[in-house]
């Protein structure tokens, strides 16, 4: 066992729009030893349910159950601190998941390429800077299942090729879950596939059985 969803669903309420679901009743299980790439159209619910399974969002019902260390979503920057300085932000993610700060910030300094700016608050960077720390801190952190919405991309073409480069290594003793709304994005990365569509989720054996299904509900 991996990752266990049992009985998901998740409400939005907004005073315009009233209440909307947008999974419904999700019950699938994310085998280890596979990776899924789930596709979905845009407003499907796919970053929802990656939210969900990360811990970054609760569920309205339903729970999620695994036994695996689990990234948060690749280059995503918007958890934090804009006040801090980068390295500070980094030393406080080491402490959540235990850790050894020294080995992680010479992988970040190396790799991110941001040289002393690594030392100055967030809200100084460019948003280029700010993926280039977010996806060196993600593969500096070893995890067991690796997170991607929608794009893998990070900075410039050239720091692109490095952060797949890198990524590729990962692949090799970890897992990956991902979602996009284009089956070539996944194929690259994915053996097994799934749709969100409707508020449900359907997984398949594999991209092209999922990828067949996707094109069938959405034509």
């Amino acid at each position: 066992m991996a990752i266990e969803l049992h009985n998901i669903t998740k409400v939005y309420r907004s005073r315009r729009a009233g209440k909307k679901t947008v999974l419904n009743d999700v019950n699938a299980v994310f085998e280890r030893g596979h990776s899924y790439g789930i596709l979905g159209i845009n407003g499907a619910g796919k970053s929802t349910l990656l939210r969900i399974i990360c811990g970054a969002e609760r569920p309205t019902f339903g729970d999620v159950r695994k036994d695996v260390s689990i990234s948060w979503r690749l280059g995503f920057v918007s958890s934090f601190n804009s006040s801090l300085t980068g390295m500070e932000n980094l030393r406080f993610v080491c402490r959540i998941y235990d850790a050894d700060i020294k080995e992680i910030s010479d992988f970040v300094e190396d790799f991110a390429e941001i040289g002393n700016a690594i030392h100055e608050p967030l809200r100084t960077y460019s948003s280029g800077m700010k993926s280039r720390l977010a996806f060196g801190l993600s593969m500096a952190i070893r995890f067991q299942v690796y997170v991607i919405d929608e794009s893998l991309a990070a900075g410039d073409y050239r720091f692109q090729e490095k952060c797949r480069a890198e990524f590729e290594r990962r692949r090799e003793e970890s897992d990956i879950l991902m979602t996009s709304h284009m089956p070539n994005a996944i194929r690259n990365f994915c053996d097994r596939g799934g749709v969100v569509h409707k508020g449900q989720l359907k997984l398949f054996d594999s991209v092209e059985e999922a990828t067949d299904y996707y094109e069938e509900v959405t034509a």
